[in-house]
């Protein structure tokens, strides 16, 4: 499984992102998220303008 090394100031923004006991993994994956489903609204967008 491939690693991925952060630095000190990544931490810290992840942890202030954490609810609770929420894994890193978790926290990625929402994030990976949230940016996938702006980017196919902004993709989309101006197709119905």
């Amino acid at each position: 499984m491939p690693t991925v090394e952060l630095d000190e100031e990544t931490i810290e923004r992840l942890d202030e992102l954490r609810i609770e006991d929420e894994s890193y993994d978790q926290v990625v994956n929402e994030l990976i998220n949230i940016y996938e489903a702006q980017e196919m609204t902004l993709s989309y967008g101006s197709d119905y303008l």
